[in-house]
């Protein structure tokens, strides 16, 4: 199995970034604009992706396995890409000096490819978007991220 793991440093309370990833408002605002669902354990989360002319790139679906407030939030991807059925998202949060730092980990793809490496890169440019909203008020979801290839 393979993971992809990252590690951002944001300003900002633990409590203020927990919301921005267990809330449909946070997520509209540093992910995808066209986010739904019902963010209970238990319940499914559906994102949505779109160009800015309105085209559909894609879309998942995710079920909310696990929520710690101000220490974790646990996904499970159920529809989607083919590489992401089965595989985890997790936001581990914990507070040091001024920051609040988020571990996060995209758990299980079966295998290493070029697909993982474009969403490797996405997830850092979503992660810095997060921080951006958190620090500035303002993030970069989609369809306002920054782009990094032909695939979105």
């Amino acid at each position: 199995m393979v993971d992809i793991n990252h590690r951002i440093g944001i300003r900002g309370s633990v409590e203020n970034v927990y919301n921005a990833l267990s809330t449909i408002d946070g997520l509209s605002g540093w992910w995808t604009k066209d986010t739904m669902g019902n963010l209970l354990p238990g319940g499914n989360i559906k994102f949505s992706f779109f160009t800015r002319e309105g085209k559909e790139l894609g879309s998942m679906e995710c079920e909310v396995v696990e929520l710690i407030p101000g220490k974790k939030v646990h996904w499970r991807f159920t529809a989607g890409p083919e590489e992401w059925i089965g595989t985890d998202v997790e936001f581990n949060l914990s507070q040091a000096d001024d920051y609040t730092v988020v571990l996060f980990s995209h758990k299980n793809w079966k295998e290493l490819s070029e697909f993982t490496g474009h969403c490797s890169t996405k997830w850092a440019v979503f992660l810095l978007s997060l921080r951006d909203m958190i620090e500035t008020g303002t993030g970069r979801p989609s369809p306002d991220d920054i782009k990094i290839d032909n695939w979105n």
